[in-house]
């Protein structure tokens, strides 16, 4: 049932939400106080009764050292007030003329330090048998002690704390309606620019990401939001360009392998008889690689883009190194030389560096004139600090600072310092590998890169004078 009411709850605007947590506010704040006004009203009330029957008390006593004592006392003037005067045996000694001939109405003991203790007493034989303050006040006389009750009606406190409460129960309710509804219109003024943001956002489609919301002049929470918002709507624009520059890109690349494939395969299926399928077949397997290739990098891109959960463990990178060297050389004349390759050992997926690896010896193939050089091994990061230290400090120091450096380099034309950063991004290739490329699709040195991220690295161009070197550094 709680869940029901708290799911209702829930679906409710927030307009109302929040001008009924603000009336439930109001009305416990309000309501509180009131309770505390009525209990400092009854205290105050009572304690001016209680001082007025110990005056009237203490004011006998004193008439009862100087003066005889008589047997009728007078009253106050609106015969309010009640008095007793009774001698240690319990005996009334004489009394207020509104309780002459009265037995002993009081029975509770004086109080013989400080001020005089008030008692509230029902049933004296007076008004409406309602309740009564009542001090006892000791004094002394010339027929020994004696002790000295007054009382005064509490009628007055309780018809004024009845009046008090009966407005507070009228106007309470009354005052909370109107702050509610003062809350109510205020925060239907306050959530008035976020419906329009709303409202601004829900005209914005796929096709329109440029346009951006207005942003409120206040530079307050709700600034900020549209702000806010205006940037993921940039970002968005910016990823849904490059998605659809992607798409284009990776049609156009796979257009002219499957082009070539199709128009082979046309001739020889019209004209099989002058087909000759001996000199066909390099071509067909040579577009057929260089299409699987591409789709294999595509592959690659798609899964770094959807930010997979890639398998985390000690890979030893010299192992994946010696593999794909093996592998470049079944297809290149080109020199590799790998005696600089030593143990380092990094924390990641095996296949990914694998790929970067290859992708690596791939792109200085093609563009090498004749030597190609790998390089591996664990430095220190110099950036950390100096290194000082002794014990275990100092090695964990140089353990949290060394990284594992990877380093392919080639002896072809080098890399213009203008295109480093641009020889990164997808589908890019400069005008001297699009002359010379045998297959490439610009695609490779972009896994190496989002690889080289997801894992927490960097990487590199530098001049091999002549050729360029690929440095990547991963934590080891």
């Amino acid at each position: 049932m709680v869940a029901r009411i708290a799911a209702w709850w829930t679906r409710r605007s927030l307009r109302l939400r929040l001008s009924a947590a603000a009336g439930v506010v109001i009305a416990a704040g309000l309501a509180g106080a009131a309770v505390l006004l009525v209990a400092w009203l009854h205290t105050s009330l009572l304690r001016g009764l209680d001082q007025t029957a110990a005056q009237r008390a203490q004011v006998v006593a004193a008439a009862l050292a100087t003066g005889p004592l008589t047997p009728s006392l007078p009253a106050s003037a609106e015969g309010d007030s009640v008095v007793q005067i009774v001698d240690r045996t319990g005996v009334v000694r004489a009394g207020s003329v509104n309780v002459s001939g009265e037995q002993r109405l009081f029975t509770f003991a004086p109080t013989t330090s400080g001020d005089p203790q008030a008692h509230t007493v029902r049933g004296l034989p007076l008004g409406q048998n309602g309740a009564w303050r009542a001090v006892a006040v000791p004094a002394q006389s010339t027929s020994g002690p004696l002790t000295v009750y007054v009382a005064v009606p509490a009628d007055s406190v309780d018809r004024s704390l009845a009046q008090l409460t009966a407005a507070l129960v009228i106007g309470v309710p009354v005052v909370v309606a109107l702050l509610t509804g003062v809350g109510w219109l205020l925060t239907g003024r306050a959530l008035r620019p976020v419906d329009a943001l709303r409202a601004q956002a829900a005209e914005i489609t796929a096709s329109d990401l440029g346009r951006r919301l207005n942003v409120p002049p206040a530079h307050d929470e709700l600034g900020r939001l549209a702000e806010t918002l205006n940037e993921l709507l940039s970002r968005l624009d910016g990823a849904t360009r490059q998605q659809r520059q992607f798409v284009a890109d990776a049609a156009h690349e796979l257009r002219s392998p499957l082009s070539s494939l199709r128009t082979q395969l046309e001739v020889a299926a019209r004209h099989p008889g002058s087909a000759k399928w001996g000199s066909l077949a390099p071509d067909l397997v040579e577009e057929a690689e260089r299409l699987s290739r591409l789709v294999d990098d595509l592959v690659w891109l798609a899964r770094l883009d959807a930010r997979p959960r890639l398998r985390r463990r000690l890979v030893d990178l010299e192992e994946i190194v010696f593999a794909e060297v093996r592998r470049a050389r079944q297809r290149t004349p080109f020199v590799i030389d790998e005696t600089a390759v030593g143990p380092a050992r990094v924390m990641g997926d095996g296949e990914a560096f694998a790929r970067v690896v290859r992708n690596l010896l791939d792109n200085a193939v093609r563009h090498a004139t004749g030597r190609i050089e790998v390089r591996l091994g664990v430095v220190v990061d110099g950036t950390g600090g100096s290194g000082s230290g002794s014990g275990a400090v100092a090695e964990l120091a140089v353990a949290e600072l060394a990284v594992a450096e990877l380093a392919a380099a080639d002896d072809g034309s080098g890399i213009a310092e203008a295109d480093t950063l641009r020889v990164f991004d997808r589908f890019t290739r400069l005008d001297n590998a699009r002359a010379r490329d045998a297959g490439g699709s610009g695609l490779g040195l972009a896994i190496v890169h989002d690889i080289v991220t997801v894992h927490h690295g960097s990487v590199r161009i530098e001049d091999n004078a002549p050729g360029a070197r690929f440095v990547v550094r991963l934590p080891a």
